[in-house]
C-alpha cells in the first residue's frame, strides 16, 4: 500500500472504508499537520487536538479530495485555519478568565463611594463622554455585553473595545473627582454593574398599555419638558417607552386570554350547576313518587287488615259455627238430615 498515490488511498477510503487506506494517510502526514498546529498554538494539547480535528475532517471529506492534485497543501491549510481559531478561542477563554478575577476582585473590595453619591452625575458625565467611549460603556455595563460582543456591534478588535471601556472608566473617574466625589475606577465598574439599569414601576408598563400613543407622547413631552436631556438621553428614552409599549401590550393581550379562559370556566361550573340542579330535581321527583308508592300500599294493607277481619268475624257469627257450639246438634248440616229431624214418628201401643 506504500506505492499507492495519496488519491488512490483517498478513493479506497472513500468507496470501501478502508481503515488500511487512511491509517497510510495519516502515517504519511502526522508529523506536517502537528507541527503546523504546534507552531500556532504553541501548546502540546491544543496542537494535539488540532492534529486530531484536521485528519477527522479529511476522513468526512475523503470523496470530494479524491481529485485534489496535492493533499499536503489542503493538509496544511486545514490545519492553519483550525489552530487559528484554537487559538482566538484560547484569548477569549483567558480574557474571560482575566475579566472574572478582575470583577471578582473589584466586588471583594468596598467601594469608595455609594451608588446615591455617583448616581445624581452619571448621566451628566456620561454626555461628556466621547460618542465612541459612551457607546462602550452603555454596551459594556448598561447592556451587559460581552468584550467579543462589544467588538462585533463596535466593528472593532477585543483588545480595542476592552481599551475603549478602560479609557471611558477612567473619563468618568476624572468628571466625578470634579464633582467632589472620590470614587476609584473598581468602584465605578462595580457600581454600574449593580445598578445602571433598574426595572421600572409595573403600574407605568400598566398605564402605556391602555392608551399607548398617548401615554408615549405624553411621557415624552413631560421628560423634554421638565429635564435638559441630551439626543443620546432621548433616544434612550424612547427606546424605553417603545418596549415598554411591546411589554404592555403583551401583557394586555396575555389578561385578555386569561380572561376568556376564566369566563370559559364560569360557563362550563354554571352549565354544570345547572346540570346538577335538574338531576337533583328528578331525584327528588322520583322520591316523592316512591313515598306515595309506599303510603298508597300501606293503605292497601290496612284495607286488608280490615276485610280479613270482618271476614273472621263473619265465619264466627254464621249459622253453621252455631250449630257446632250448642249441645245434642246434628253433626251434619246437609238438607237431608235437617228433614228427618223434622218428622215426627209413632209411638207404639
Amino acid at each position: 500500500m506504500n506505492d499507492q498515490t495519496d488519491q488512490q488511498l483517498l478513493r479506497d477510503f472513500a468507496e470501501r472504508c478502508s481503515e488500511a487506506a487512511f491509517t497510510e494517510l495519516v502515517r504519511r502526514y502526522v508529523d506536517l499537520v502537528h507541527s503546523a498546529a504546534f507552531r500556532m498554538t504553541c501548546e502540546a494539547h491544543s496542537a494535539e487536538d488540532v492534529t486530531q480535528t484536521v485528519f477527522v475532517t479529511l476522513a468526512q471529506n475523503a470523496d470530494r479530495l479524491t481529485l485534489h492534485p496535492v493533499l499536503s497543501g489542503w493538509l496544511h491549510t486545514t490545519a492553519h485555519n483550525l489552530a487559528a481559531k484554537n487559538v482566538r478561542a484560547s484569548v477569549r477563554r483567558q480574557n474571560h478568565e482575566q475579566e472574572a478575577a478582575t470583577m471578582n476582585e473589584l466586588l471583594s473590595k468596598a467601594p469608595d463611594a455609594s451608588w446615591e453619591e455617583i448616581a445624581p452625575h452619571l448621566d451628566n458625565a456620561l454626555a461628556e463622554l466621547s460618542e465612541p467611549d459612551r457607546h462602550a460603556v452603555l454596551l459594556r455595563y448598561f447592556e451587559k455585553q460581552s468584550a467579543p460582543q462589544m467588538a462585533e456591534r463596535l466593528g472593532i478588535s477585543e483588545a480595542a473595545a476592552q481599551k475603549r471601556v478602560s479609557r471611558a472608566v477612567e473619563r468618568l473617574r476624572e468628571f466625578f473627582t470634579r464633582r467632589g466625589v472620590t470614587v476609584g475606577s473598581g468602584a465605578i465598574v462595580t457600581l454600574l454593574s449593580a445598578h445602571a439599569v433598574q426595572s421600572a414601576p409595573i403600574g407605568l408598563a400598566l398605564a402605556i398599555a391602555s392608551a399607548p400613543t398617548l401615554a408615549a407622547t405624553s411621557i415624552v413631552a413631560t421628560t423634554t419638558t421638565t429635564f435638559a436631556m441630551t439626543t443620546l438621553t432621548k433616544a434612550i428614552v424612547g427606546t424605553t417607552l417603545a418596549i415598554a409599549v411591546r411589554t404592555a401590550v403583551y401583557q394586555t393581550r396575555q389578561g385578555s386570554d386569561l380572561r376568556r379562559q376564566v369566563n370559559s370556566l364560569q360557563n362550563q361550573l354554571s352549565a354544570q350547576s345547572q346540570q346538577t340542579q335538574e338531576r337533583q330535581a328528578e331525584i327528588e321527583a322520583g322520591l316523592a313518587a316512591l313515598r306515595d308508592q309506599q303510603a298508597h300500599a300501606r293503605s292497601n294493607n290496612s284495607e286488608l287488615l280490615r276485610l280479613r277481619g270482618e271476614l273472621a268475624r263473619l265465619r264466627v257469627n254464621s249459622p253453621a259455627s252455631n250449630a257446632k257450639e250448642q249441645p245434642g246438634a246434628a253433626t251434619t248440616t246437609s238438607p237431608t238430615n235437617h228433614a228427618t229431624a223434622a218428622i215426627e214418628l209413632p209411638k207404639e201401643s
